[in-house]
């Protein structure tokens, strides 16, 4: 284990980014009886007494958090790895590694090492104040993007100004554009890194997001990666691509074209529609289940399909009201493309994307392919009877026959 500790030394300091303990050698049961951590995430944060780290330790639905200090920290990490976890992951400004410990107790440790990049610079040119600002111990939210750090394209697409300050009128946006990057965070362990990941954003549109998950990915996490983003809009796209090629971002390609027509690509990592309309997102998702895609992650718009049909006796009394028709049909439709992606191998869950307040239309259905989860999820005739009672035909489902 010492060069495990050597890691920790080089890394527990005010530049890393992110830690996390995965892959524990000992499975919950199914019965919910014994439930242990399934992974722990650590991070450094500023307090009164100096420079500290908090764990997050994820048990079963809940999030226990605890600070340590430097030295306590590498102790406990040492220990975890030891006997309750198989993997560790550490991702520094300057670094990153995987640590791998065997059935056997064999540890393999693999480093990579970075150039740095722009947003890293700025970083180290900080002063110390700066860097406590960014560290601080409070109850504000920690973002991914950090307010007082400029990113060209949040610039560009007026959500920054130029010395990094957030537009009030955009503070939304850069929330959500913040949310969304968790989600791509909580992923990660599903994408290749030994290959190019490839990606698709269908109904791509500004492309805030779009961008936001190329500068993550790529430029802080140095994933090979090749994402397209598709959209109707002829000007759109061109400003997208202009915007891309004065980044650089070589990446990243724009695309007119159709959700449905889009056949261009034979294998496809990850799937994101954001926004798209009505039956748009079950093309999407389609098309995503088809090229067995790893990561699935939609926003869904506009669910009119199944309120022009849905008809229950049962329900008359709620279906005879308009607006409560048309939220329960919306919400009913949500369900089915969540079961129907667990049908087909996703353990899916349905997310809060932003606040309600923000935006109603704020449900992500997020899905990430699990062996074996096609016989604990919904199965196909359980969605079909649902239907059935509701006397409804959806999209989706027609197109997955």
């Amino acid at each position: 284990m010492e060069r495990v500790r050597q890691l920790l030394e080089e890394s527990l300091n005010e530049n890393l980014k992110q830690m996390i303990i995965s892959n524990p050698r000992k499975k919950n049961s199914s019965d919910g009886d014994c439930v242990s951590a399934s992974k722990i995430k650590i991070r450094p944060v500023m307090m009164a007494d100096g420079l500290m780290f908090q764990e997050s330790r994820f048990v079963g639905t809940q999030v226990f958090h605890a600070n340590s200090d430097r030295s306590t920290l590498t102790d406990k990490i040492l220990q975890e790895i030891q006997v309750s976890f198989g993997q560790l992951e550490v991702e520094t400004s300057s670094h990153r590694a995987t640590v791998l410990v065997s059935k056997k107790g064999t540890v393999t440790v693999k480093k990579k090492q970075f150039q740095k990049v722009e947003t890293e610079v700025a970083q180290e040119n900080l002063t110390t104040e700066q860097k406590k600002q960014l560290l601080s111990h409070n109850r504000e939210k920690q973002y991914i993007l950090k307010e007082g750090i400029p990113v060209p394209f949040l610039m560009d697409l007026g959500v920054q100004t130029k010395d990094g300050k957030i537009v009030k009128s955009k503070y939304d946006k850069f929330r959500q554009i913040n949310r969304f990057l968790e989600f791509i965070q909580d992923v990660l362990p599903a994408l290749p890194r030994d290959r190019k990941v490839s990606i698709l954003d269908f109904g791509c549109g500004k492309s805030y997001l779009t961008f936001a998950m190329y500068y993550y990915l790529k430029v802080l996490n140095h994933y090979d990666i090749d994402i397209i983003g598709l959209d109707l809009k002829k000007d759109v796209i061109r400003k997208c691509n202009e915007l891309k090629d004065k980044y650089g971002y070589n990446g990243l390609c724009f695309l007119e074209g159709d959700i449905r027509q889009y056949n261009e690509k034979e294998e496809v990592d990850m799937v994101v529609t954001l926004h798209a309309c009505d039956t748009a997102t079950d093309y999407a998702i389609a098309k995503a289940i088809a090229w067995n895609a790893k990561v699935i992650l939609s926003v869904p718009c506009c669910q009119h399909e199944l309120n022009a049909q849905i008809t229950c006796e049962e329900l008359a009394p709620v279906l005879k009201y308009g607006l409560l028709k048309e939220r329960m049909a919306a919400l009913l439709t949500d369900s089915i493309r969540a079961n129907l992606m667990e049908a087909y191998g996703y353990e899916t869950q349905v997310l809060e994307f932003i606040d309600m307040s923000h935006t109603p239309k704020n449900i992500l259905l997020r899905g990430v392919q699990s062996k074996g989860f096609r016989k604990r999820g919904t199965t196909l005739e359980e969605v079909e009877k649902m239907m059935d009672m509701l006397h409804t035909k959806q999209t989706l489902a027609e197109l997955l026959k």
